[in-house]
């Protein structure tokens, strides 16, 4: 210490003392104070953080410092690109850019083929029973026109109860007991009457006289095979309807 107070061990350059109070770096390309940039504890001079680098130890934050974004994060506003930053988001079913092999707007874990099969025969079973009844009362068990009138009226109301349930509900009876919803082209819940009734177009080939089961049943055996060797469990009924899925509710 000197009389009159100055200390030069305490400001070694010439007594020039750190700006107080947190003042940052000057902006905008204006000079440090006295033509030198501040100095630390050891005499170094400090070099303000280069765009986008983490201050070294002992350098002060510079808060104008941008930051380059985190893995998987978009960048903010003024920051640069990272070329690792790019998002990542969960693909929708099917793990392509929408179910089906492009098409938008798919969601939701796929029904297994035993699941569908069953919700099928329930469907048929609250249908056809019913009809059977009717037909029988009428026409005798084991008459030819009994079985010609079955087939048709037996398809016909089934084909209307699919499209009645499908484009109202966006599922049947039988699927909702199971757990299970047909979506649209494109995702939505309910489908239009056109998709409806062209995912369930086989059944009308019951109409043909003496055959028409056997052929209805011969479709919904390549139906389930389809659908099973297909990635998205859609079969070809469904990509017949313009890409319908079946997916767990």
């Amino acid at each position: 210490m000197t009389s009159g107070g100055y200390d030069p061990n305490q400001y070694p350059q010439g007594g020039q003392q750190f700006p107080q109070g947190g003042q940052q770096y000057p902006q905008g390309g204006q000079q440090y104070p006295q033509g030198q940039p501040p100095q630390d504890q050891y005499g170094q001079q400090q070099q303000p953080p280069q765009y986008g680098q983490q201050p070294q130890y002992g350098q002060p934050q510079d808060p104008y410092a941008q930051q380059p974004p985190q893995y998987g994060q978009p960048p903010q506003y003024g920051q640069p690109q990272d070329p690792y930053g790019q998002q990542h988001p969960h693909q929708p079913y099917g793990g392509q850019p929408g179910y089906g092999g492009g098409q938008p707007g798919y969601g939701g874990q796929p029904g297994d083929v035993g699941t569908r099969i069953g919700a099928r025969v329930i469907d048929h079973l609250i249908v056809g029973i019913p009809v059977y009844i009717v037909i029988t009362l009428f026409f005798g068990l084991n008459s030819f026109a009994g079985s010609a009138v079955n087939g048709i009226v037996a398809a016909l109301a089934l084909i209307g109860y699919f499209v009645a349930m499908e484009t109202s509900q966006g599922t049947t009876l039988g699927k909702k007991l199971v757990g299970l919803k047909v979506l649209a082209p494109g995702g939505a819940p309910k489908l239009q009457p056109e998709a409806s009734l062209k995912r369930n177009i086989y059944i009308l080939a019951m109409i043909i006289p003496c055959v028409g089961p056997l052929v209805a049943l011969g479709l919904a055996i390549y139906i389930i095979v389809t659908t099973s060797q297909d990635p998205n469990k859609q079969g070809w009924h469904d990509k017949f309807a313009g890409g319908t899925a079946v997916v767990k509710s």
